[in-house]
């Protein structure tokens, strides 16, 4: 007999005006970043990510936790060490992925983001959330430093901040969240939804092409010194105004009306 059960995906990703929403799909196991979900997830960014119509992304979660972080039960499964190796370098694929994606990328959080989940949180744009959401980094209290999750917590947030969640594992509100810079914006629970959509909607009626070529510079100048950053953003924006994008929105400021934008 044929077993004719589909499978659950561990992901989905649903399109709207402009913005996809990427939604991890298995609550029972807390969302947790096995090596499928973290497949799963690497596939649609990567779909996304030459696809123009999608202009900003929304990263959401079903059930009572946003994400658990790494699936323990299958670490714990795994002895080689090469294996632990390729698993935690698709976890920091995954989060640059993220990253370099052309689009921003807003999180949208609710309950717990813990370990790997609060380290996916950290390499996104953006990220709004709810009142009861909370992070955490507690690896030190099961042996195991949080030492990937690390790496985008300390490119957000103050040192100090940063080594106090690393060295305790003690979670930490939304509203403590937000003052550290951990999250970008915190809403009513009840609000997350439209709060997220509204953000998102209002960066995907921007150009495209200006929302993509600023995400890039961004990232890129951080990493280099005063006066390279300067001479590099330089660069960035004299290219930018030789685009259409560009010379159609301060057109439109002058003659007082609104742009089109071809996103180009």
């Amino acid at each position: 007999m044929v077993d004719e059960r589909i499978e659950t995906p561990l992901a989905t990703r649903h399109d709207q005006d402009g913005v996809a929403t990427v939604t991890l799909t298995n609550p029972g196991r807390r969302n947790a970043l096995s090596c499928a979900m973290m497949k799963s997830l690497h596939d649609i960014f990567d779909a996304i990510a030459t696809d123009r119509d999608i202009r900003c992304v929304i990263l959401a979660a079903e059930g009572p936790v946003f994400c658990a972080g790494h699936d323990l039960k299958e670490m714990n499964g795994i002895s080689d060490c090469d294996k632990h190796a390729t698993l935690f370098s698709q976890c920091s694929d995954l989060m640059m992925r993220i990253v370099t994606l052309p689009q921003p990328v807003i999180a949208k959080v609710h309950g717990m983001a813990t370990a790997a989940g609060c380290q996916l949180v950290a390499s996104c744009d953006l990220a709004v959330a709810g009142t009861s959401a909370k992070f955490a980094t507690p690896g030190v209290n099961i042996g195991l430093f949080c030492s990937t999750p690390m790496v985008a917590l300390s490119r957000n947030i103050a040192r100090k901040h940063a080594m106090r969640m690393l060295l305790t594992g003690d979670p930490i509100p939304a509203e403590t969240a937000f003052s550290m810079g951990l999250v970008s914006d915190v809403t009513d629970d009840a609000d997350l939804d439209d709060a997220t959509t509204k953000l998102a909607h209002g960066i995907a009626e921007r150009s495209g092409m200006t929302v993509q070529t600023g995400k890039q510079a961004f990232y890129k100048q951080l990493e280099m010194p005063l006066s390279d950053a300067y001479s590099y953003a330089s660069a960035v924006m004299t290219g930018n105004m030789q685009k259409h994008d560009a010379r159609e929105g301060i057109g439109a400021f002058v003659e007082k009306r609104h742009p089109t934008w071809r996103h180009e």
